[in-house]
C-alpha cells in the first residue's frame, strides 16, 4: 500500500485553499467584491467577534486593523487547510468535506450581507469546487506525489520469482481532470516499468511542479481579479464630479491657528492622513449616477434624492473635527477637515418628522447603521450631508459620494459613510450597529487633550523645550489647557486661535527643562467649565477619559 508524506499532504491542502481563494476573486468581479469568500467571511468575523478583541485590534493596529484581520484570516485558513490535507491523505472524503464546509461558510457569509442576492454565492461555490478538484488531483489523482511502494511489491534481491502483487486499495474516482491538471500528469509507464525506489525524485518533481503551477495560477487569478475590481471602481466618476460653490463658505483659518511646530498635528488634516475606522473590509464603490438617498420612516413627507438633486441644493462649507470613540487617551483617531455639504436640518424640516421620532438612523450602502438624535440634527449645528472634503470630492474610502458629518458626536453615532438612507424612528424601537455590541446609544464627544511633542521616551537637551499638542471639545469649545511636570503645579498653556467651537485647537507651553527623567501631563477645560477627569477609563462604552501622560529624559 502506498502513502504520501505529511509534509506534502499539508502542502496539497494549502495549495487547494489557495486555488479556491484565488479563483473566487475574478468571479467576484462579476458579483461584487464583498462576495469574495475571504472578504465575506472576514466581514462575518467583524460582526461576531467579541468587542474586547475588536478593541484590542484597533488599539494595536489602528487604521491597519482591516489588513491585520485579512492577513490573520488567511494565515488561519492556511493552517486549517494544511491540517485538512494531512487528514485527507488518509481519507480523501475528510478533506473534501472540509472544503465543502468552508465553501458553505463563504456562501452563508456572502448571502447574509446587506443587498446580497443569489449570485453572491457563485465565488464560494466555484472556488470550493476547484479547490476540491485540486486536493483530489494531489492526493488521489494524476499529481499524487511521494508514493512509497510497500516492501511486498518490490522485487526481491534473493529471489527470481516476484512476490504476488498486493492489490491496490480502491480510491475515490473523479471526473476527467481539466487540461491544466492533465498536462502535469506523467506519461503512461512503458512495458518493463519497475516501481520507483524511495530515493527516486521523479514523484517529488511532479508534485512540486503541480504545486508551483497551481499556486501560481491561483496568485495570478487572485491578483488579476483584484485589479479588475479596481478597474470597475468609481475613481473616474469621482474625478468627473464638479463641486458647487458654497452659498456660505467656511470662515478663513485665522493667522496663527497652525503653530507649525515639528511633530504637532497640522490644523487641517490632509485627506491621505485622515483616520479611517469602519467595518468595511472592501471600500464600497458607489456610482454617483445611480446613488439615491431616501429619507423615510416616521415622516410626513418622504423624500428621495439623486446625487444631482443634492448638488443642486444650496451648500455650506465648514471646518469640523471628527473623532472616533475608539480613540485612546493620546490617540490619533481624530482629524480636522473642511467639509462641503447640505445642512441635514433643512432636509429633515422638509420631511417633517412625526412626534416622538427621536432617532435618525443613517444606513450605509453596505448595511451599517448609526443612530443620531433627531434633536441634535435640528438644533442649528452644522450637521451636513457632505460631498466634499478639503476642496475636493469625498475620497472613496471616506464615503464617496455622500457621508454624514455631525459636530460634537463620535463617529459611531453620526458619521455614516456611503449613506443611502435616513430613517426616522425611535431609540426605543431600533438599536443601531454598535449598540447591541455594548456601546452607548448616544455618544457626545468628551473633552480631551493630547501632547504631540515631545514624544514619549524622547531624549531632550536641558533648557527651553516647546511642549505642544491639540485639545478638542466639539460644539462646546476649549477654554483652557494646562500642563504640569512631575505632579507639580498646573501651568496654563497658550491657545492658538481657531475657526470655531467645532474644531480642535492647538496649544503650546514653554518648559525650562532640567536634567533627569520627567513626566508631563496635560488636561483641558471646555467652554462649559468641565475639566477632563484624571481617572482613566477605557473607550467602551462611550469614550476614553484620563490625562495624557508623556515621560521624557533630559540630558
Amino acid at each position: 500500500m502506498s502513502s504520501i508524506s505529511r509534509g506534502r499532504a499539508a502542502l496539497a491542502g494549502v495549495t487547494a485553499a489557495a486555488v479556491a481563494i484565488g479563483v473566487a476573486e475574478p468571479v467576484a468581479v462579476l458579483t461584487g467584491p464583498r462576495s469574495a469568500p475571504l472578504i465575506a467571511v472576514g466581514g462575518l468575523v467583524v460582526d461576531v467577534v467579541p468587542e474586547p478583541l475588536k478593541q484590542f485590534a484597533i488599539a494595536v493596529f489602528g487604521r491597519y486593523d482591516k489588513i491585520a484581520l485579512l492577513v490573520g484570516t488567511a494565515v488561519l485558513l492556511a493552517a486549517i487547510a494544511a491540517l485538512l490535507g494531512v487528514l485527507a491523505a488518509r481519507r480523501l472524503r475528510i478533506g473534501l468535506a472540509g472544503i465543502a464546509a468552508f465553501a458553505a461558510l463563504g456562501v452563508a457569509a456572502a448571502l447574509t450581507r446587506a443587498g446580497a442576492d443569489a449570485s453572491d454565492a457563485l465565488p464560494s461555490l466555484v472556488g470550493g469546487g476547484l479547490g476540491a478538484l485540486t486536493l483530489w488531483a494531489f492526493l488521489a489523482g494524476p499529481l499524487r506525489g511521494d508514493a512509497e511502494p510497500s516492501t511486498s511489491s518490490r522485487p526481491s534481491a534473493t529471489s527470481q520469482t516476484p512476490a504476488p502483487a498486493t492489490p491496490p486499495e480502491p480510491s475515490l474516482s473523479a471526473p476527467t481532470p481539466p487540461p491544466i491538471v492533465a498536462a502535469l500528469a506523467p506519461e503512461e509507464p512503458s512495458a518493463g516499468w519497475e516501481p520507483l525506489e524511495p530515493g527516486d525524485h521523479e514523484s517529488r518533481r511532479r508534485f512540486l511542479r503541480g504545486v508551483g503551477l497551481l499556486a501560481g495560477t491561483a496568485a495570478v487569478a487572485g491578483l488579476g481579479g483584484h485589479w479588475l475590481a479596481g478597474r470597475r471602481g468609481v475613481s473616474a466618476a469621482r474625478e468627473a464630479v464638479k463641486l458647487p460653490t458654497p452659498v456660505a463658505p467656511a470662515a478663513p483659518v485665522p493667522a496663527g491657528a497652525d503653530l507649525a511646530v515639528n511633530r504637532l498635528a497640522p490644523f487641517v488634516t490632509p485627506n491621505r492622513e485622515f483616520y479611517r475606522i469602519d467595518t468595511a473590509l472592501v471600500v464600497p464603490q458607489v456610482d454617483p449616477a445611480t446613488w439615491r438617498l431616501r429619507i423615510h420612516g416616521r415622516v410626513r413627507n418622504p423624500i428621495e434624492l439623486s446625487f444631482d438633486d443634492l448638488l443642486a441644493r444650496p451648500m455650506v462649507e465648514r471646518y469640523v473635527t471628527l473623532a472616533c470613540v475608539s480613540n485612546e487617551v493620546g490617540g490619533d483617531l481624530i482629524g480636522n477637515a473642511r467639509w462641503l455639504g447640505v445642512p441635514i436640518k433643512e432636509l429633515l424640516d422638509e420631511a417633517e418628522p412625526e412626534e416622538g421620532a427621536d432617532q435618525v438612523v443613517g444606513r450605509s450602502v453596505d448595511g451599517w447603521t448609526c443612530g443620531t438624535p433627531t434633536a441634535v440634527l435640528r438644533d442649528g449645528r452644522d450637521a451636513l450631508l457632505a460631498v466634499g472634503m478639503n476642496g475636493e470630492p469625498l475620497p472613496v474610502e471616506h464615503g464617496f459620494p455622500v457621508r454624514m458629518v455631525v459636530p460634537g458626536l463620535y463617529g459611531y453615532v453620526s458619521a455614516c459613510k456611503w449613506v443611502t438612507e435616513l430613517e426616522l424612528t425611535r431609540f426605543a424601537d431600533f438599536d443601531a450597529y454598535w449598540v447591541p455590541r455594548g456601546w452607548s446609544a448616544q455618544g457626545p464627544i468628551r473633552t480631551q487633550s493630547r501632547i504631540d511633542t515631545p514624544r514619549p521616551r524622547n531624549r531632550l537637551t536641558a533648557g527651553p523645550v516647546m511642549v505642544a499638542g491639540v485639545a478638542w471639545a466639539q460644539h462646546r469649545g476649549i477654554r483652557t489647557v494646562e500642563v504640569r511636570v512631575d505632579d507639580g503645579p498646573w501651568r496654563e498653556a497658550t491657545l492658538a486661535p481657531t475657526v470655531s467651537v467645532d474644531t480642535w485647537v492647538q496649544w503650546s507651553w514653554r518648559w525650562d527643562a532640567t536634567p533627569g527623567e520627567h513626566t508631563l501631563q496635560v488636561r483641558a477645560t471646555d467652554a462649559a467649565g468641565e475639566t477632563q477627569p484624571e481617572r482613566r477609563r477605557p473607550v467602551a462604552p462611550d469614550g476614553a477619559t484620563g490625562w495624557h501622560t508623556v515621560t521624557v529624559t533630559v540630558g
